[in-house]
């Protein structure tokens, strides 16, 4: 565990409602350590924040001080302050760090060279399978995959970094002592375990819309780079991507069929400038530094023996369209699926529709 020397202090300056991040950085930029910021007084404190300074000294958070203090004190459990060695250098280097990051796991893993990926939470079969591949690969190859422990691509990408033995960590936009969504509860602790889950919002906050984008700066902000592996044109990955070029960091996005809607962000991504990726070694060979790389993943399947698998391709495919394109009727058509669904090479969709996956 890391109890860093003050703590109480960093606590009290963050937990304070109405002194956000921007402000608790003008008082340390002003004073110093929390400590002295509280020792300046009223004041002092007023005439770089103004009034809310007040909330400093009205304000009593002190269970939620000992809370914290307690929960940092468990095996596995960390609060890193700004002015921790611990704190990740790669965060230091954005505009609005957070002042504390909660941890559950290895807080060594802040500091690993990583990539983020991110995509939709309503992700197709296809867009799944990819994205656990590249985070197998990448993970393999010394990368730290960075997600957002949400449904699909990223639990997805997490799950890939993990069955690969490698390195991983989720940043969630809950309190570290709360686990969002719960479907996902197996895959947190298999990270707690392995890797890391950290958020910079006090302990017990609850799921709440607005936290999530925000959150999104340090999913970015820890990577070297960024990975969109599928997302819609309103999707919160494009923030993330946003946010990446803003920082300095690398975009990837990986292209998809013209005619699936969770295509249209990364194929927006790739007009703006984007790198479009096809395999792991693309974002292997940009990042640099990297040697002996396993066999890069191919997101163009090989095997077209079976004529139905020829006939679906790598779109979306109805029952209706595979009877025009094979010219075998529904009732023959439907046992070759069952057969291709048990053996993994495809999956159905919503409207009797059938999607491609080897």
């Amino acid at each position: 565990m890391i109890i860093s020397e003050g703590l109480a202090a960093w606590l009290r300056l963050t937990l304070i409602p109405g002194i956000g991040g921007e402000s608790q950085r003008k008082l340390l930029a002003a004073f110093g350590l929390p400590e002295a910021v509280l020792a300046a007084g009223r004041l002092a404190a007023r005439s770089v924040i103004g009034d809310r300074a007040d909330l400093l000294f009205d304000f009593d958070p002190s269970e939620e001080i000992e809370r914290g203090i307690e929960w940092a004190s468990q095996p596995g459990q960390h609060i890193l302050t700004l002015a921790d060695d611990a704190y990740p250098k790669t965060l230091l280097e954005i505009a609005d760090p957070p002042s504390l990051l909660y941890v559950r796991g290895n807080p060594a893993l802040l500091q690993k060279r990583g990539l983020a990926m991110v995509g939709s939470r309503n992700a197709t079969p296809q867009g799944l399978q990819t994205a656990e591949s590249f985070a197998k690969a990448l993970a393999g190859n010394g990368l730290c995959i960075v997600s957002g422990l949400a449904l699909g691509i990223d639990a997805a990408a997490h799950r890939g970094a993990l069955a690969a033995g490698g390195d991983t960590i989720a940043v969630i936009g809950t309190g570290a002592d709360r686990i969002y969504p719960a479907r996902n509860k197996e895959l947190a602790l298999a990270i707690v375990e392995r890797g890391a889950v950290i958020s910079e919002f006090p302990l017990g906050t609850p799921s709440i819309a607005a936290n999530f984008p925000r959150r999104n700066r340090i999913i970015s902000g820890l990577a070297r780079g960024v990975l969109v592996v599928e997302a819609a044109l309103e999707s919160g990955s494009l923030i993330t991507a946003r946010l990446a070029g803003e920082q300095g960091r690398e975009v990837f996005a990986i292209p998809g069929s013209i005619h699936s809607p969770v295509a249209r962000g990364c194929h927006k991504l790739i007009k703006q400038g984007a790198k479009l990726v096809e395999t792991a070694s693309d974002i292997l060979e940009e990042l640099g530094n990297f040697t002996s790389p396993e066999e890069p993943v191919e997101s163009t399947p090989t095997d077209d023996e079976h004529p139905v698998l020829a006939a679906l391709g790598h779109d979306p495919c109805s029952l209706d369209d595979l009877v025009d394109y094979t010219g075998q009727s529904a009732e023959l058509l439907l046992p070759e699926l069952l057969m291709l669904e048990l053996s993994g090479k495809i999956a159905p969709l919503p409207g009797n529709r059938y999607q491609r996956l080897s």
